[in-house]
């Protein structure tokens, strides 16, 4: 990457404001990083972060940075390229340095506060049957970049710094890899991670208020705002006509979409292009047929057999099916790939023999966990529900008032406990849950360590219940003043604790 090539590209984004020093335009960057512990020979250095500080970029240049990328001139020996907005240009910056991956890629995007992890690994399984060996993923549990074992490893967040995005979109083309299918995150528009990204398909599944906090949205306005960017970046978008704030995000997507490239799916509701009917929705799977409503799609009305539970899930299906037509597969590929996919942490079951049965949900704000114990009281309304949860800490701080809402409306008993507090208490952020249970409709307990309030909840149910461990999913830590705390996940924890009361 040449830095003439570099300052050209932030020119035309209106981004660049000069150098700090003489820098020759032949100048060639080999490496580039924001963090100064890789930085190498002949590297570009990005100074960003509110808690960026000068000795980084000291660090990095003795490594071998000869430029740096920042808001402000730092004063030391190499040249500065100044920028209006580092984050923006990192995105651009990574895009170049990386040769524009995105290009040899068939992009496929989903947003929403609920779903969208399930409906990316819907959608890459069906493609994966229609061009296999040949489909990347980027969601909140895993990224697949390839068909290696190494290929396939955690992810750190729901959508990776941009940097980091462009670089692994780089070894996915490398692999072969002709289709991405990727969640994208509210806050992934709102720091720029996506910044000059567009998408071939871009999915709005819904919004319920989430992510308003200090460290997050200042507003549900801002948060909204931030997710409909989505629909103006994308080629063709799909929006799930059922939805809150459906027609702010229709409005949204005819800014820069042609009406006849907007899809839209809803349940019994024959003014969407796709119509999804509920035949049967157990505690481990489904099935719905799908009405088409537009003649180019009819080769889509079929029956489809989703092996997750939830009869909220079949939207999430109906929304993968939309988008895998879009990108090339056929209904057979899209009945086969519903039918075997598995969403580690979502909706997983685990069968005991005097315990009840045991689900495991990433369920983590009052849409998602409102939907999971309504569809649990629907199916079993004989069946007592105790839900094992906690809440976040440093962000989302409207979920704890949710969670308690969805706890009134379905839930018998309450197992409050940690889950990544942060740096707050955990113990306070239950008592904020707590204060807004109606305590005549359900039982609260409050256990600080999780492995117990597991062990506690499964020990004391009968075959009459349902216990719900909410949140964590299949994360193998807790986020605890700053640090990643290794923790077995609530599966393994689960496990055990039924193991050990069985034998």
């Amino acid at each position: 990457m040449q830095a003439n090539q570099l300052i050209a590209l932030l020119q035309e984004h209106d981004l660049y404001r000069g150098t700090t020093t003489a820098l020759a335009a032949n100048t060639d960057f080999t490496a580039l990083g924001y963090d100064s512990r890789k930085m190498t020979a002949h590297g570009l250095f990005v100074c960003k972060g509110k808690a960026f500080s000068p000795d980084y970029l000291k660090q990095a240049i003795d490594l071998g940075a000869t430029a740096y990328l920042a808001e402000q001139d730092y004063h030391v020996a190499v040249p500065g390229i100044l920028v209006s907005d580092v984050r923006k240009a990192l995105s651009l910056t990574a895009q170049l340095f990386f040769g524009f991956p995105q290009n040899d890629l068939f992009l496929i995007g989903y947003t929403g506060t609920k779903g969208k992890t399930t409906s990316t690994y819907f959608t890459h399984n069906i493609l994966n049957q229609a061009f296999p060996g040949q489909v990347a993923m980027f969601s909140t549990i895993n990224h697949v970049i390839g068909t290696q074992p190494q290929d396939t490893f955690k992810a750190h967040l729901t959508t990776a710094e941009s940097f980091d995005l462009f670089h692994e979109m780089r070894q996915a083309v490398d692999n072969g890899m002709k289709v991405l299918v990727m969640e994208v995150a509210s806050q992934a528009y709102l720091v720029h991670r996506v910044y000059g990204l567009h998408f071939d398909v871009g999915i709005f599944l819904n919004i319920s208020p989430d992510h308003i906090g200090v460290n997050e949205h200042p507003t549900f306005a801002n948060y909204l705002l931030c997710k409909q960017q989505l629909m103006l970046n994308a080629d063709r978008c799909i929006i799930n006509a059922d939805m809150d704030h459906f027609d702010a995000v229709y409005s949204a997507a005819k800014v820069s979409t042609d009406p006849d490239k907007i899809f839209t799916y809803g349940v019994d509701n024959p003014q969407a292009s796709l119509s999804l009917h509920t035949q049967d929705a157990t505690l481990t799977d489904s099935t719905f047929t799908v009405t088409a409503n537009q003649p180019a799609l009819k080769s889509l009305a079929a029956t489809y057999h989703v092996s997750v539970p939830g009869d909220f899930n079949q939207g999430n299906a109906t929304a993968a099916i939309l988008a895998s037509f879009l990108a090339g597969a056929h209904t057979a590929d899209m009945q086969d790939g519903l039918a075997h996919t598995r969403v580690p942490g979502r909706m997983e079951s685990l069968a005991t023999q005097h315990h009840g049965t045991v689900y495991i949900d990433y369920a983590h704000d009052w849409g998602s966990m409102n939907a999971l114990l309504h569809f649990l009281h629907t199916q079993f309304p004989d069946h007592r529900i105790t839900a094992v949860l906690g809440s976040t800490g440093d962000k989302g701080e409207d979920r704890r008032e949710g969670f308690a809402k969805a706890l009134n409306a379905y839930a018998d008993q309450a197992v409050l406990t940690t889950d990544d507090p942060g740096h707050e208490d955990p113990r306070a952020i239950a008592q904020e849950i707590d204060d807004r249970i109606d305590h005549d409709k359900v039982t609260t307990t409050y256990i600080a360590k999780r492995e117990d309030a597991i062990h506690h909840a499964i020990a004391h149910a009968t075959n009459d219940d349902l216990i719900v461990l909410a949140g964590k999913g299949e994360d193998a830590y807790q986020k605890v003043n700053g640090v990643n705390t290794p923790y077995p996940s609530d599966p393994v924890v689960a496990k055990h604790v039924i193991a050990t009361l069985e034998a």
